[in-house]
């Protein structure tokens, strides 16, 4: 059995891969794209195909399921059915731009198909009145689709940024997995293994790695909307029947991130009179994009947090930890992710502290500068760094700043700081960028004691102004609150500070002060 579900999975894997392929192709060929603008974070147009390869992998369990359990043929002409209604609305909505009310429409009316005809049915909530069974009875149906909606949705709301709406999904089924292996329930562990091939086929493409420094196709609604669609099936049909795999409180722990992170983000937006479905740049991963964190540490960062909250609700699953102590224990934690979404603010300046201490390269780098140079050693740290950038092999640009600063009471001679600004092109990969980096201040301490600090500050693509602490923005009013944030560029520049090693570059003495000729008129103040 094993061996035929690894051969399963590298099928998948396989299909989905070529199929994405095929459909970058295709995508490029008649220019259907994803475009720069608005709230999204991309810089070019990218093809929204990656849905193409999951919907293959979903055609593959659709085909198994049949041969192989026939007697449920039902059920999984409902899957089939479903799946195609959603992926080929998400595909729609892609590339025309449906309102959210008609796709609201067409996703309750699949949630009824699934309730009404594929049995897919939340009757109960388990033990969630303090032992005693929750049962839903004549609100079965409308909380089932409720859910479902959901379910679609919460998704499609977190895929915000390369390779994270992927990754949290695989984290899911990886565990609803186990559910299934555990509980020996061999369909839905079918049905989860081929989206597994699929959804590793299509981070191939949308994962950001050495080679690869962005995404080469999106998810697209035509994705996003199919894999919630599928984890919904999965939670609710693995947590119903006689003989359920898992308890229903469990599920919320498996799709503990997108479902804090959506629901915590439409608090924020009503709390603001907008529109819960109003796209904005206030989800966990703006955050922490905004404290400096790249892409790529952003998406380990919470697929983490997401993989240990799933491993905290398995072990309450396996370990009988009662229904009421999980679902508060679940509340407890979306109050603190709540508050973090709605204070933004607070924690920006503490997450910035972090990525300097654990010595991450930032996306976008600003600062001040401290060191105090005299005039003749500035220059003499500027031609020196010109020097070993300009005779390395990278082909970069830069330039180097140096600013006059603020004469001390005690000395009338004027001091000097320097900023080295080095622009990589747009190929340069994290990983690159780092070892970039490394290799720049290793040579120029090396040989000339010279140390590079780079400076780390937050990406500012929606900064929040410096407010008063005596001011209290959460009395504000909601039009006063929309102005305590403004939009600014992001930078693409590494900032260093250039400083000096006392051993190994001496302050001039007066005879070499005066061979020195004056600074250039280009200082800037």
């Amino acid at each position: 059995m094993i061996n035929n579900i690894f051969f399963l999975l590298l099928l998948c894997v396989a299909l989905s891969t070529v199929s994405i392929y095929m459909a970058i192709k295709w995508a490029n060929t008649y220019r259907i794209a994803d475009h720069p603008g608005e709230h999204k974070q991309h810089d070019e147009s990218t093809p929204f195909v990656g849905g193409v390869g999951l919907f293959a992998a979903v055609c593959v369990a659709f085909a198994m399921l049949i041969s192989v359990y026939p007697e449920h043929i039902q059920k999984w002409l409902v899957l089939g059915l479903c799946s195609v209604i959603i992926f080929i609305t998400g595909f729609t909505d892609d590339i025309v731009r449906l309102s959210y009310k008609s796709r609201l429409i067409i996703q309750s009316v699949v949630a009824l198909i699934m309730a009404l005809v594929g049995g897919i049915v939340l009757n109960d909530l388990g033990g969630l009145l303090f032992g005693l069974t929750l049962q839903l009875h004549l609100l079965a149906i409308p909380f089932t689709v409720f859910a479902i909606v959901g379910g679609i949705n919460v998704i499609n709301m977190i895929d915000g940024i390369d390779g994270l709406s992927g990754s949290l999904s695989l984290i899911s089924l990886l565990l609803l997995g186990i559910v299934a292996l555990v509980a020996g329930d061999m369909p839905n562990l079918l049905l989860i293994t081929t989206l597994i091939g699929g959804i590793s086929g299509f981070l191939f493409f949308n994962l950001r790695f050495p080679s690869q420094s962005s995404a080469r196709v999106f998810l697209g609604d035509n994705g996003s909307m199919l894999i919630g669609l599928l984890l919904a099936w999965l939670l609710v049909d693995l947590s119903q029947g006689s003989s359920p795999a898992m308890r229903p409180v469990v599920a919320i722990w498996l799709l503990a991130i997108p479902l804090m992170d959506a629901v915590s983000v439409m608090h924020r937006r009503i709390r603001m009179g907008l529109s819960p479905f109003k796209p904005d740049r206030n989800h966990l991963h703006h955050i922490l994009l905004r404290a400096g964190y790249r892409v790529e540490e952003v998406v380990f960062a919470i697929v983490f947090l997401h993989f240990l909250l799933g491993i905290i609700g398995l072990t309450g699953l396996y370990l009988n930890v009662p229904d009421t102590v999980m679902l508060f224990g679940f509340l407890l934690i979306y109050a603190g992710y709540l508050y973090l979404t709605l204070h933004p603010w607070h924690y920006i300046p503490a997450l910035c502290i972090l990525h300097t201490r654990l010595h991450l390269t930032p996306a976008a780098s600003r600062g001040t500068f401290a060191e105090r140079h005299t005039d003749i050693v500035a220059k003499k740290l500027a031609r020196r760094v010109s020097k070993e950038i300009r005779s390395s092999r990278s082909r970069v640009d830069f330039w180097v700043q140096i600013f006059e600063q603020l004469s001390e009471s005690s000395s009338s001679e004027k001091r000097y700081a320097l900023a080295l600004n080095v622009r990589l092109s747009r190929d340069y990969s994290y990983f690159k960028i780092k070892r970039y980096i490394a290799l720049l201040q290793q040579r120029l301490n090396n040989k000339y004691g010279i140390r590079l600090r780079q400076l780390v500050a937050r990406k500012s693509d929606i900064d929040w102004k410096v407010i008063d602490h005596d001011d209290d923005t959460d009395r504000l009013p909601v039009e006063d609150k929309r102005k305590a944030f403004q939009r600014t560029p992001g930078s693409k520049v590494l900032v260093f500070e250039v400083s000096w090693d006392v051993v190994n570059l001496k302050e001039p003495d007066e005879t070499e002060r005066k061979k020195e000729s004056n600074l250039p008129e280009t200082i800037a103040h």
